[in-house]
């Protein structure tokens, strides 16, 4: 091999490259399709979840919560709030009710938000269906 780098050996090396990325990409792709449907949960989705999504929307709960990891992080990640309250979505709905609570100094408060029964009950279904997607173990921690 020559000691001098030629504008073929540079044209070469940048097709060769792009291909090798372009093929690589493909296969990703590929992969990411053929296995996205094993993990599809929308099969799921009930009126009371749709109701849920609404109210937590409504409500502006992302903007102090995060959800799978997305959104602000004032508040606990609520991904895998269903399976740290014991699989419960009368724990979830009693916690919601007895917010806020004041007096804790250096303390977030959640503010009381006066949603009916029927609210409360479809933000806890909402919750528990977002717990039962396969995130790969995300969050990491049970704690959120």
């Amino acid at each position: 091999m020559s000691e001098v780098f030629t504008k073929i050996m540079a044209r070469n090396i940048f097709y060769g490259g792009s291909l090798f990325f372009f093929l690589l990409f493909l296969g990703l792709t590929f992969d990411t399709v053929q296995s996205s449907h094993k993990r599809d949960h929308r099969e799921n989705i009930t009126e009371k979840v749709a109701l849920g999504k609404k109210v937590w929307e409504d409500n502006n709960c992302i903007g102090c919560h995060t959800l799978l990891g997305e959104g602000a992080y004032f508040a606990p990640e609520l991904g895998n709030v269903y399976k740290r309250f014991g699989n419960s979505t009368a724990a979830i709905m009693a916690f919601i009710k007895t917010r806020p609570k004041e007096g804790i100094p250096g303390r977030r408060s959640m503010p009381q938000f006066n949603l009916s029964d029927e609210e409360l009950e479809a933000v806890a279904e909402f919750l528990k269906w977002t717990s039962e997607i396969d995130t790969n173990n995300w969050p990491p921690n049970i704690k959120g």
